[in-house]
């Protein structure tokens, strides 16, 4: 699996590793009781800080997408219909909070952004 980060994104790196590992769990690149790089490894090859891959993990951990065994490292944890559906609408609701913003910026009513996603779903 690869994972490409940015120093030039305002996201801090460990948020950038995590989204990228949850996006391969959701679209299933990792499945359940799939070995992840170790912690030491992925610093390495992204040469970065243990710390923050570290950060990334427990984060993830935390999250349900992975658990880790001592001594043998981190797994791609089983995963729950309802955990990504949860995740899905997150990520659906930040764009269409971007997309509000972008709008409103732009001075166009709600009620046209309203207008123009009944026209895109009645498209599908």
């Amino acid at each position: 699996m690869e994972i490409y980060i940015s120093n030039s994104s305002p996201k801090p790196l460990y948020e950038q590793i995590a989204e990228q590992i949850t996006g391969a769990v959701l679209d299933g690149r990792l499945k359940e009781n799939e070995a992840l790089p170790s912690i030491r490894l992925l610093a390495k090859e992204l040469r970065i800080s243990v710390i923050t891959t570290k950060r990334a993990y427990e984060d993830l951990e935390k999250a349900g997408f992975l658990y880790t065994v001592p001594g043998k490292g981190c797994f791609v944890a089983a995963q729950n219909p309802q955990l990504h559906r949860e995740e899905t609408l997150k990520k659906v609701e930040e764009k269409l909070n971007e997309a509000l913003a972008l709008a409103a910026a732009g001075g166009i009513p709600k009620q046209e952004v309203l207008e123009t996603l009944t026209f895109l779903l009645e498209g599908d």
